[in-house]
């Protein structure tokens, strides 16, 4: 019989035991063969899912996932207890020490004349407590892991505290042209096509960041602008007695015109 004490509410505490529990012996073999590797995704995943719930501005589901994420945190760490490495506490109080280092201005002496001013001494502090004598130190410290436009964004916005960076928007809009114009020649002459389009992809994180938007949102509502259109597009070929396998590309673009000029 487990030693688990049922409650009408449990804390984190009871989080801690209920995953000590899961993976002890006489547990859950499927939580007892888990690794950090094994479950990367799904930690990945539960996180999407924290910021599905943020868009949706539903606290009751902000609330369930939040705890998903916080099981994956609590299940890793328990994983290193095991291992001897660290446990949640030490977790908690890297964190904590973090907090305070990095703000001065509540823990210390230090005077802020408003948030920008917040944002540059993090920035600071975060160069000298992680080492990064370079700004090229802190451009490859940005996580590889993360999605591409948000790590293009990210490394982007460090060069441009550096100095490196478009004075005005159009300044990224004309490098879009001329990265556009170096991915046609390379299709052209069997280029590094693979390389351009890159380029051409990074370039238009530039504008976007220029122009205050965020890359990966613009993108996603760019799908779904095209999910719902296409939608619409094979509903007007089905109500004329028309499926889209018989129809050529021709077609179909026409369709899609008829779709676009009705929004």
């Amino acid at each position: 019989m487990i030693d688990f004490e049922y409650k009408p509410n449990y804390d984190v505490n009871d989080l801690r035991h209920i995953v000590k529990i899961l993976r002890g012996e006489g547990g859950c073999p499927w939580d007892r063969e888990q690794t950090h590797e094994s479950i990367r995704r799904e930690f990945i995943e539960e996180v999407y899912e924290v910021v599905e719930a943020i868009d949706e501005k539903s606290p009751e589901h902000l609330r369930e996932e939040l705890g998903d994420a916080l099981l994956q945190v609590v299940f890793h760490a328990d994983i290193e207890e095991d291992a001897g490495r660290f446990d949640l506490d030490g977790v908690a109080d890297g964190v904590c020490k973090k907090l305070i280092l990095r703000h001065p201005h509540v823990f210390g002496d230090v005077t802020v004349a408003d948030s920008a001013e917040v944002l540059r001494n993090w920035d600071s502090i975060k160069r000298v407590e992680k080492h990064q004598a370079t700004v090229t130190s802190s451009l490859e410290s940005v996580a590889r892991s993360l999605p591409a436009l948000w790590r293009a964004e990210k490394i982007q916005k460090k060069a441009a505290k550096a100095g490196f960076d478009w004075d005005t928007a159009a300044g990224t809009l004309d490098k879009i042209d001329e990265e556009a114009a170096e991915l046609r020649r390379a299709l052209e002459t069997g280029g590094d096509t693979a390389q351009e389009l890159g380029d051409l992809l990074f370039s238009c994180v530039n504008a976007s960041r220029h122009l205050g938007l965020d890359p990966e949102a613009v993108l996603r509502d760019a799908c779904d602008k095209f999910v719902g259109r296409f939608s619409k597009l094979e509903a007007l070929a089905a109500a004329r007695g028309q499926r889209l396998e018989d129809l050529d590309l021709a077609a179909m673009d026409r369709l899609w015109d008829e779709v676009k000029a009705s929004e």
